[in-house]
C-alpha cells in the first residue's frame, strides 16, 4: 500500500508532498516526522527507497507506507500527557514519532511478535537518543517493547488512551480491541480493508469513521502451546519515575525555555532594527526654465520648451549619480542588517548544559549520554 505521493530527494521534501497532497494536516504530526529520517529505519543498503511513498519489508522488519502512518498520526489526535499502544511495533519508527509528541509524562508502550524485530527497534530507538539533534527539540516518551501476540494479552491489563493495529484485524477480534480503550479514547486499525477511527465515547458507546482503503497482512492468530493454552502477554509495568530523572527532565525544559527566549529576543532585536533603517530621501528634480518675462515655471515634460543639450547632459549625470547613491545605501543596509541577525546555532541545548557548573558525568547524564 502506498505510492499516492511523489517520491522525494530527502526526508523532507517527503514531508512537503505528503502536505500537499493532505495526508499530513497538523503542526504536530508535520514536526514529528520531520524530526525523525525515514531512512534511519531501513537496513543501508536499501536506504534509496526511503522517501518513496511505498511500504517496505525485509525478512520480518517492515514499514507502512508514508501515506499511511501519516493517516495514523492525524487521526490518532496526539497530546501530551497520553498512553499509546503500539500492536505490532515493528521498527519502533511511529512509536518514535509519537513519544515526540505525548512528551516525558505519556505512556508509550508496543507489543512485537518477533523477537528480531524488537532488537531492531531498540537499536534505532538508542540511535535516535544518542546520535539525532532532533531529540533535544522535543521533551521525549521512549518507548518500550514487549515480545509477543497481540491477541494474547491479559484481560486484566491496562486500558490506553490511543491504540492503533498494524495488522489487518478481522471482525472477530474487533470487541477485543475496543476493550483495550479508555472512555474517551481512539483506537485506528486496519478492518475490513479500511483504516479505521474508532472513538469510544461512553462505556457501551463507540464512534466509526472509516478513513482510507488499505491493504494490511492479516494479524498471526496465536498458537497453542502443548498445554493446549495460549501463553498470555502481560503489557510493561508503569514505574513511577526517579526524582534524578524528574530533576532532568525540569532541568532540560527550562534551558529549552531560556533558549526559546533567547530566540524570540534576537529575533525582535532583527526586526526592530529593520523599523529604524534609515530613511532614504528621493530628491526631485525639477527640469524647468524661468521665462523672466512672465516669471513662470514650465515643466520639461514639454520637450520643444527646452532644447539645451548642455542641460540634457547634466540632469543624465545627476540621475546617474542619485541611482550609485541609492544602491551604496542599500548595499549599506543590507550589511547592518547581516551584523544585526544571530549566528545560527547548532544544539543550542547542548551548549548550554555544557557550560553549567556541574560534573561531567552528570551533563552526559542530563545530555542522555549522547555521543554528538
Amino acid at each position: 500500500m502506498g505510492g499516492a505521493v511523489s517520491a522525494g530527494e530527502d526526508n523532507d521534501e517527503l514531508i512537503d508532498n505528503l502536505k500537499e497532497a493532505h495526508y499530513i494536516r497538523s503542526d504536530l504530526v508535520e514536526q514529528a516526522f520531520r524530526a525523525i529520517d525515514r531512512a534511519d529505519y531501513y537496513l543501508e543498503e536499501f536506504r534509496d527507497n526511503a522517501y518513496k511513498d511505498l511500504a517496505w519489508r525485509h525478512g520480518n522488519i517492515h514499514l507502512s507506507a508514508p501515506c499511511i502512518y501519516s493517516e495514523v498520526m492525524e487521526a490518532l489526535d496526539l497530546q501530551p500527557g497520553l498512553s499509546f499502544l503500539n500492536l505490532g511495533s515493528g521498527t519502533g519508527y511511529l512509536s518514535t514519532m509519537v513519544g515526540l509528541i505525548i512528551g516525558p509524562f505519556g505512556v508509550n508502550h508496543g507489543v512485537e511478535l518477533h523477537a528480531d524485530v524488537i532488537e531492531y527497534a531498540y537499536q534505532k530507538l538508542d540511535s535516535f537518543i544518542k546520535t539525532c539533534d532532533s531529540f533535544d527539540k522535543f521533551e521525549f516518551c521512549e518507548p518500550s517493547f514487549v515480545l509477543g501476540n497481540c491477541l494474547e494479552i491479559t484481560p486484566e491489563s491496562r486500558q490506553y488512551d490511543r491504540v492503533y493495529c498494524g495488522a489487518g484485524v478481522q471482525k472477530e477480534h474487533e470487541s477485543y480491541m475496543k476493550n483495550m480503550l479508555k472512555v474517551g479514547g481512539i483506537l485506528v486499525l486496519p478492518l475490513e480493508e479500511k483504516l479505521t477511527k474508532i472513538t469510544r465515547t461512553a462505556y457501551n458507546i463507540w464512534e466509526t469513521k472509516k478513513i482510507i482503503a488499505v491493504s494490511f497482512a492479516p494479524l498471526a492468530q496465536p498458537k497453542n502451546r502443548d498445554t493446549g493454552k495460549s501463553k498470555a502477554i502481560s503489557l510493561p509495568m508503569l514505574e513511577v519515575r526517579t526524582l534524578q530523572d524528574l530533576s532532568r527532565i525540569t532541568i532540560r525544559h527550562t534551558l529549552k525555555q531560556i533558549e526559546n527566549f533567547d530566540k524570540v529576543k534576537n529575533f525582535n532585536l532583527v526586526k526592530n532594527a529593520r523599523k529604524f533603517k534609515r530613511r532614504r530621501v528621493h530628491r526631485r528634480c525639477l527640469d524647468s526654465v524661468m521665462l523672466t518675462n512672465k516669471h513662470l515655471f514650465v515643466n520639461r515634460m514639454n520637450p520643444h520648451l527646452m532644447d539645451d543639450n548642455n542641460n540634457c547632459n547634466e540632469m543624465a549625470e545627476y540621475r546617474q549619480y542619485e541611482t550609485e547613491n541609492e544602491e551604496e545605501e542599500e548595499e549599506e543596509e543590507e550589511r547592518e542588517h547581516c551584523d544585526l541577525k544571530p549566528e545560527p546555532l547548532v544544539n543550542l541545548l547542548r551548549e548550554k548544559i555544557f557550560s553549567l557548573p556541574l560534573p561531567e558525568p552528570l551533563k552526559m547524564y542530563l545530555l542522555y549520554y549522547r555521543e554528538k
